[in-house]
């Protein structure tokens, strides 16, 4: 007993350095990149990005949380988890060649990408390194502390590069090559990390592997792509409907929730391996600690949102400055969002996928992403930035009530 805890703690521990680095690095060159690429260049910069968020998701599949799964119940077994990784890994690469096909289609036959081709055609080594980044293998071995040994140095290196190579708004070719060939090296380098360090031979996969994996991770990919639409779309949205501007007041206060929710993010990846392998072998004790993790989490997420919300002037003068005032509504109305999304975590995450109910957790988040959409063009013509922070708050409430209710219909938090 002693023993899981302190894994699930170095776990843990490696997971939230390794977000905090993925968080603060941002908020580092944020204010500066904003300055010096200027407001349509960077929005420029993010409208790439969240256009390659969706070919990214389609390459990554469901691998995330069912790979991870697969690779925690048979970490003991050599021989599994060489058909897992290859048959993952290959799979992950047919998609990324699919994905690449649309997008050069789609890229070279409408003027909003092809006026900008270097950029689109650069930005798409982000979703080319996903391919290599075996962040699932790592997380389901529970041996997170790889990543953070390689992606930090990276990072310092590309957040060093930004300061030198991007001093204008005549590099926005420079960003966008940074960006990305940081996600692709570190994907590259971790993969040749996992197959060195843990003896992972190359074996090709028999047909029922590549099934398995593609069965496996099918119901999780298609909740992803739904996630993805609530999530990107609200940018891409916004800027339609409000302009940049208003992009940039919602962008601010959401990097910020974000960087408070990714840790509560973080908590729930690092013990999913954990209650996977647990809610499967003693689910009594499962649930019992499931419990007490819900209730260490809503505490401290509930916390953090009283700070949010009744400190949003200073949070937003202090990590953005004063021109982003305006952002200060937004902070109040996602305030409390980390704490809706860790009762969804337990709920959905930690409970639906690990009692066979990933096609009832699809459901719930495809009706939430077009609740979303419905709410996103109601809501921001009048309200703009602020219209698109209460559709994010609307949507997260209704995922989080809708699998409340249906884990309690089905008894899931109860002990047997």
């Amino acid at each position: 007993m002693i023993k899981n805890n302190l894994k699930l703690i170095k776990n843990f521990s490696s997971l939230t350095i390794l977000q905090i680095s993925d968080y603060i690095f941002p908020l580092i060159t944020f204010p500066y990149l904003v300055r010096v690429l200027g407001v349509e260049n960077f929005g420029t910069a993010n409208f790439a990005f969240a256009f390659i968020t969706y070919f990214t998701a389609f390459t990554e599949y469901g691998f995330r949380f069912s790979a991870t799964r697969e690779i925690a119940v048979f970490k003991n077994n050599i021989k599994q988890l060489e058909n897992i990784f290859n048959s993952t890994v290959i799979i992950k690469s047919i998609l990324c060649m699919i994905s690449f096909a649309v997008f050069l289609l789609i890229i070279l036959n409408f003027q909003t990408f092809s006026g900008n081709l270097p950029i689109f055609l650069t930005a798409f080594l982000f979703a080319a390194g996903s391919v290599f980044y075996p962040y699932w293998f790592f997380q389901g071995i529970e041996k997170m502390h790889f990543l953070y040994r390689v992606t930090i140095p990276l990072r310092i290196i590309s957040t060093a590069a930004i300061f030198v190579f991007v001093t204008s708004g005549d590099n926005l070719f420079e960003y966008v090559l940074i960006i990305s060939s940081y996600q692709f090296i570190s994907g590259l380098i971790l993969y040749i990390t996992a197959k060195n360090y843990f003896n992972i031979k190359f074996v090709l996969p028999s047909k029922y592997h590549f099934l398995r994996q593609l069965k496996k991770g099918y119901h999780i990919f298609l909740s992803q792509i739904s996630i993805n639409i609530y999530t990107s779309s609200n940018v891409f949205i916004l800027g339609l409907l409000s302009g940049g501007l208003s992009v940039g007041y919602y962008t601010g206060a959401n990097k910020i929730k974000e960087a408070v929710s990714g840790i509560f993010l973080n908590m729930g990846t690092a013990v999913f391996p954990h209650f996977s392998e647990l809610l499967l072998n003693n689910r009594r004790a499962g649930i019992k600690s499931l419990k007490k993790y819900l209730m260490i989490a809503s505490i401290i997420s509930v916390l953090s949102g009283f700070i949010f919300f009744i400190y949003p002037a200073e949070i937003i003068l202090f990590v953005l400055g004063d021109q982003y005032l305006n952002s200060i509504n937004v902070m109040r109305i996602l305030a409390f969002i980390p704490f809706i999304i860790v009762i969804s975590n337990v709920f959905g995450i930690q409970l639906m996928l690990n009692t066979g109910l990933a096609k009832e957790f699809n459901r719930i988040i495809s009706a939430a992403a077009f609740l979303n959409m419905i709410l996103m063009f109601l809501l921001v013509p009048p309200l703009r930035e602020q219209g698109a922070a209460l559709s994010m708050l609307l949507a997260e409430l209704f995922v989080t009530i809708t699998m409340g209710i249906l884990v309690t219909k089905r008894k899931l938090l109860y002990e047997i």
